[in-house]
């Protein structure tokens, strides 16, 4: 049967069915599609791994996602903001530690302080990175006036995840209202191309209710929507949501873990030049999970650097690694996973997507 898999991967005869049939690839054959992904990723981004420092400004959110944490009807969850003495503390851990890249990650909020607060560090970012860290933000849905402000103050990259392509599982993870449509989310992210951002997304692997289906679907939503980075990974469940409800109906963790290696190895050999990152829900799940899928595509890592006192209260899933790590510890440890991938750290350097140029060309 190898030979059907060796056949799809050598005439790239990608479609559902066909991805479908990798998805399901067995022991052997997955050795055959982590070995071409491998491949492909050495050929067309290298053997560098490229740091974003990750900031995690605020677990305010004014989404009510039914897998997430920081929900907004999560009682449970301690609210935060991250101050701005700490935030210029963090942008100058990221420089002197050579970290060619920031990520700004939050709760969705589209008030007029959090978008002027973001236009602060923005600016904070440049005067400290004196021009030279590139900056990603994930900080949801906004309008396009926002996200050319953003744009206009620095940050070159923007990370909006889908989290399913397919609509009516869309909405069995999401509240069916006004603040949750799907339609919306996928205008933001052509918007966000229209703006000059490199668009990254991403989805969630092994919810409940979803099907090899429609993972080969999100593989082709990513490729046909012209993507410039991704970030997935398992799904994770969370016992303060409606989703937890389900948890014994998904996959055992080592298949969870598995069918999301197959994801970022399947996008590399569809989608040769793009950045995609090795996520921490795949350590949470497994220890040598970020550097398995530094293996078989990945080529991006994002230490932790909020603070310590912070990071507890930003737990999106269950059992989220490196919440007890200061950010000293974070990046020794990322470091120490690049090396073991067989990698080399790509030090002050931002690592702009391959692709995003040769879109712009």
């Amino acid at each position: 049967m190898s030979r059907a898999v060796a056949s799809i991967l050598k005439q790239r005869d990608f479609n559902r069915e066909t991805l479908v049939r990798l998805l399901e690839a067995n022991e052997e054959e997955t050795r055959l599609i982590f070995s071409e992904a491998a491949r492909i990723k050495h050929q067309k981004v290298g053997n560098r791994v490229y740091l974003r420092g990750l900031i995690e400004l605020s677990n305010i959110c004014a989404k009510d996602c039914l897998y997430c944490g920081i929900r907004k009807s999560n009682e449970n969850c301690q609210r935060y903001v991250v101050s701005d003495a700490e935030i210029d503390k963090a942008i100058q851990y990221a420089v002197d530690s050579r970290m060619g890249s920031l990520v700004i990650q939050s709760g969705e909020l589209q008030t007029e302080n959090f978008i002027e607060r973001v236009n602060n560090i923005l600016i904070r970012a440049r005067e400290i990175g004196k021009g030279e860290l590139g900056v990603t933000l994930s900080c949801g849905e906004q309008s396009r006036e926002t996200y050319e402000k953003w744009r206009e103050l620095g940050a070159s990259r923007y990370l909006l995840r889908i989290e399913s392509s397919n609509q009516e599982l869309y909405y069995k993870i999401h509240p069916q209202d006004e603040t949750h449509r799907y339609q919306v989310r996928l205008n933001a992210l052509r918007l966000l191309k229209s703006c000059g951002y490199q668009v990254g997304t991403g989805v969630m692997i092994g919810l409940p209710f979803q099907t090899m289906d429609d993972l080969a679907s999100d593989l082709l939503f990513m490729r046909d929507l012209d993507i410039d980075m991704c970030g997935m990974g398992p799904y994770i469940e969370h016992q303060d949501t409606p989703l937890y409800q389900y948890k014994n109906q998904l996959h055992p963790v080592a298949e969870r873990v598995q069918l999301s290696l197959k994801m970022i190895a399947l996008l590399r050999i569809l989608m040769q030049d793009i950045n995609i990152a090795s996520t921490t829900a795949l350590q949470a799940l497994d220890k040598q999970g970020r550097i398995y899928a530094l293996k078989v595509g990945a080529n991006v890592m994002m230490p932790n650097i909020t603070p310590g006192l912070y990071r507890n209260n930003y737990a999106l899933y269950l059992n989220k690694p490196g919440m007890d790590e200061e950010a000293e510890d974070s990046l020794r440890n990322l470091e120490k996973q690049v090396h073991d991938a067989g990698c080399v750290v790509g030090y002050g350097v931002r690592g702009d997507s391959v692709h995003y140029s040769a879109r712009k060309r």
